[in-house]
């Protein structure tokens, strides 16, 4: 079985994220998201939260799954024995970051393979953090985002 992973803090996950997650798991048997518990950000929902906002965004896809980790990308890559590593790539300024971990992962373990795309055009502006920004300050993100997210930040933001 040919299995990528599509590791992030998706806070939250965006339509940007579940295009590259829908054409990538075209060309795999599975791709899992995996939600990164990243210990130098502050997200505004729980890694639970997330895992569940991924689920109720993706359900009717077979051949995805969700999880979360703490740690090395790779080494939850080679415990779930995923060959590769997809992640998005809007713009040119984050070739620098997405090189340098990538031939990092590399290093550490050359037998996983970094996969890198472009999402959609009409989603090439979106990122977690705008998308919450916009959601803050009462604007609608509903074209940017699943009914379940949309809910999640009205839930959130009302508070």
């Amino acid at each position: 079985m040919r299995r990528i992973i599509y590791p992030g803090t998706f806070d939250p996950i965006h339509n940007g994220h579940l295009d590259i997650a829908k054409r990538t798991a075209e060309l795999f048997d599975e791709l899992e998201f995996v939600v990164a518990m990243n210990s130098k950000k502050e997200p505004l929902f729980s890694v639970e939260k997330r895992v569940e906002m991924i689920k109720n965004s993706v359900f009717n896809i077979k051949n995805i799954k969700v999880s979360y980790f703490d740690g090395l990308v790779v080494d939850h890559a080679k415990k779930i024995n995923a060959c590769s590593i997809i992640r998005g790539m809007r713009h040119i300024s984050d070739f620098e970051f997405e090189f340098q971990m990538a031939m990092m992962n590399f290093h550490l373990n050359p037998q996983i393979t970094s996969l890198f795309m472009m999402p959609n055009e009409k989603y090439i502006h979106l990122n977690s953090s705008v998308i919450k920004e916009i959601a803050k300050n009462g604007g609608d993100v509903s074209l940017f985002v699943t009914n379940s997210v949309n809910d999640a930040l009205l839930s959130k933001f009302s508070s």
